[in-house]
């Protein structure tokens, strides 16, 4: 039985996301509830894609501080099932802190370099920034810095496009 709702969640979450970026679509109130409460429904069966989104949209666009709580726990569960967006997004939770989970530079640096390590590049980019500045409680560290910005330009597809800038003014 776990097969078939899990099949049905992968097929809820597929038409939450299709009215979620569907342009052609009105954007009433009404349609904005079925999709939010798809995401929702998603997000209570585990569905690690649908935690990152509901949870993100909870945790930033939720009215009530409950809201932001419960979004903030959704992020957090799609980043412990390995979601890179939401392990980035659980590094900045840790790095502003919330009212259910304090600021925490230890925890924020963890999160990111499992998101940078996953090729998440903002995630990349923020640790390099952090080693080149000093911040998050970081040494200052020009040798990591440029790692992790290494790191963030292959994910962003920079990587290959100095490679071949490199190979042509070679020849």
């Amino acid at each position: 039985m776990t097969q078939a709702s899990s099949l049905f969640t992968r097929l809820e979450y597929r038409l939450a996301e299709q009215l979620f970026h569907t342009r052609w679509l009105p954007r009433s109130p009404r349609t904005q509830r079925l999709t939010m409460h798809l995401f929702q429904r998603c997000a209570d069966a585990g569905h690690p894609a649908a935690l990152s989104t509901y949870g993100h949209m909870l945790f930033h666009r939720g009215l009530s501080p409950q809201d932001k709580a419960r979004g903030a726990r959704y992020v957090l569960e799609a980043a412990h099932a390995g979601d890179s967006r939401a392990q980035y997004q659980a590094g900045q939770i840790y790095e502003n802190g919330c009212a259910l989970y304090p600021r925490r530079d230890d925890h924020a640096v963890t999160w990111y370099a499992r998101a940078g390590e996953a090729g998440h590049p903002l995630a990349a980019q923020r640790l390099a920034r952090a080693y080149r500045e000093g911040q998050l409680g970081l040494a200052v560290d020009a040798e990591r810095a440029a790692h992790w910005q290494c790191l963030a330009d292959r994910a962003a597809g920079f990587g290959e496009a100095l490679d071949s800038v490199e190979d042509e003014t070679r020849h």
